[in-house]
């Protein structure tokens, strides 16, 4: 097989760069160890910021996100059970971030996917990447029991932080940047209304967060610590605690339910630089981790998309390799900056197990500056709502050429 880019991994990052490229016309294969029922089955993330709906229509991928997704403005904070107060993203910035899940974002690139007939190949068993560091990489796998090889120019490693593609890279290259927290998120689905916000409980009984999905599907989490066991929390135990940890109008606000998925999750940070290694580029969970706290990690897999496709799109179209020799450089950009967000806001919301007294009060008045302070809020208010993907000055410049004509 003879492709221009190999893509490994067919989640929501490779399928997203598989559908850019080939609106660009340049070619590519999908490979996916996993079957495509697993794929769409996985509850991950649903909040997504205002450059990730926007690429999302522009690529004709947002008709049922319109429909069927939820717009909210910001995000409410409440602390120790006192009454909350909300950063209006759209206030001040005039963006706004739309509730709709990965797997709906997943199911329509899959339908996008089987419109083009893409060359996805589910199932595909023992991926291994060959000379990503000369001119001529490939790779190898089995699939449907025969061993096969896949020739192409360029590889995206889309496969997640347990895939292959980072992998590849030799150690004396890489360098990886980690933090783990002392905690986790016991988290649950239900088809019930959910709040009219998204809000953040920081309480003395520890984190909590209330999420959406769509009208009638919230995602609720509660920190725990890292021995938890799902099998000791009933579902009327999770409710019980949870509106322990919010204020009481808003704990009656809370519409409980069967849970439809129950799930615990630990905390952490990564990154790995470059995202770059010869032929092989590296995008989303493949690069980087976040702590949910702050809602990036998809949208981190969709500014790394646009970057890469992108990049290869004008490599194709022009022979010019500056944005490919820059992509590793510009998403990391990104990266840190949502990295640093997701970081401050997992230290501002969670008890601590470890922390002092000096720990303690100092969070306290950081969360009370937080509430008085406009500027304050600002600030968050633009690091939350996702910096604005970057232009290249030949793109700036064909922009500006458009909008004049």
């Amino acid at each position: 097989m003879k492709t221009q880019v190999a893509i490994i991994g067919g989640g929501p990052a490779g399928l997203l760069l598989s559908h850019l490229l080939y609106q660009a016309g340049v070619d590519s294969v999908v490979l996916e160890h996993r079957s495509r029922a697993q794929v769409e089955a996985r509850i991950r993330a649903g909040v997504l910021e205002q450059g990730t709906v926007d690429l999302l229509r522009s690529c004709g991928l947002g008709e049922r996100m319109d429909k069927e997704g939820h717009l909210h403005d910001g995000m409410k904070i409440a602390w120790a059970g006192q009454e909350s107060f909300f950063i209006d993203v759209r206030k001040h910035l005039g963006k706004r971030f739309m509730a709709y899940g990965q797997t709906q974002i997943q199911e329509d690139l899959h339908a996008a996917s089987d419109a083009r007939s893409a060359r996805i190949l589910h199932e595909a068993m023992n991926i291994s990447l060959h000379d990503v560091d000369g001119q001529a990489p490939f790779v190898t796998f089995e699939h449907k029991g025969r061993a096969q090889r896949l020739d192409c120019e360029f590889i995206g490693g889309c496969d997640g932080f347990h895939g292959v593609s980072r992998k590849s890279i030799p150690a004396d290259v890489l360098r990886e940047f980690e933090k783990v927290y002392p905690f986790g998120w016991l988290g649950i689905l239900s088809e019930t209304p959910p709040l009219d916000d998204i809000v953040y409980a920081n309480h003395p009984r520890g984190f909590a967060l209330a999420s959406m999905r769509n009208p009638m599907l919230s995602r609720y989490y509660i920190q725990v610590p890292l021995d938890t066991r799902l099998e000791d929390w009933s579902d009327e135990r999770f409710w019980e605690e949870l509106k322990a940890r919010y204020p009481k109008e808003m704990a009656e606000r809370i519409v409980t339910g069967p849970s439809i998925e129950k799930s615990i999750a630990p905390l952490r940070s990564y990154v790995a630089e470059p995202m770059r290694h010869g032929r092989l580029f590296l995008a989303g969970d493949a690069a980087h981790i976040v702590p949910p706290t702050g809602a990036k990690g998809l949208n981190l897999a969709v500014s790394d998309v646009f970057y890469l496709s992108r990049a290869l799109a004008s490599f194709y179209a022009t022979g010019s390799a500056e944005l490919i020799d820059g992509y590793s450089d510009m998403a990391l950009r990104r990266v840190w900056a949502s990295v640093r967000t997701s970081w401050y806001l997992t230290n501002l919301l969670h008890r601590f197990p470890d922390s002092s007294a000096f720990d303690q009060r100092a969070q306290e008045y950081e969360l009370e500056y937080l509430r008085g302070n406009p500027s304050a809020q600002l600030a968050l208010a633009e690091q939350y709502a996702g910096l604005p993907f970057e232009e290249t000055a030949g793109v700036a410049a064909t922009k500006e050429k458009g909008e004049e004509a």
